[in-house]
């Protein structure tokens, strides 16, 4: 793994492995970002406009987060690892079902998807704590908050 110089007072080994784990959640929100952008542009039926609306929204607020680990990453020393095609090869998300267009279906689907990715997020923040980086926990914790304000916000649609 390639590290920069860097007068951070995190060990390098620390360093190595808290940008291994930055780096699978990089790949991971570029991923979710992405699905929420398949959901934003397919959906179809009776809540279109909000749906639409709503997982356009997700997108947004999720590729905050993927700036924020990217630039963790390399304030740590490391390489964000971020493009497109490294993200898809390194993503341990499910993929997203391509064949829907019902609101339902992508309220279910992309609420899966918000679910596994706070799930990892959230044992993350333990992780990273445990490495000595309160820093990158307190990171994750912020990121866990608003994936879980999503989730609420998508899951919503599909319960009464």
């Amino acid at each position: 793994m390639q590290l920069h110089e860097t007068k951070i007072d995190l060990a390098k080994n620390r360093r190595e492995e808290l940008i291994g784990i930055l780096n699978k959640s990089l790949a991971d929100s570029i991923d979710l970002v992405y699905q929420a952008k398949q959901a934003h542009w397919n959906v179809k039926g009776p809540n279109f406009i909000a749906l639409h609306e709503l997982f356009d929204r997700v997108a947004t607020e999720v590729d905050a987060h993927v700036d924020d680990i990217a630039e963790r990453i390399t304030s740590i020393g490391g390489v964000a690892m971020g493009t497109v095609r490294l993200s898809a090869e390194n993503s341990s998300l499910s993929e997203y079902p391509h064949e829907i267009s019902d609101g339902t279906a992508h309220v279910d689907a992309l609420s899966a998807a918000l679910s596994d990715f706070g799930s990892k997020v959230r044992k993350n923040i333990d992780t990273t704590d445990e490495l000595g980086d309160k820093d990158t926990a307190d990171l994750y914790t912020g990121i866990s908050r608003n994936i879980d304000k999503l989730l609420w916000f998508v899951e919503a649609h599909n319960q009464a």
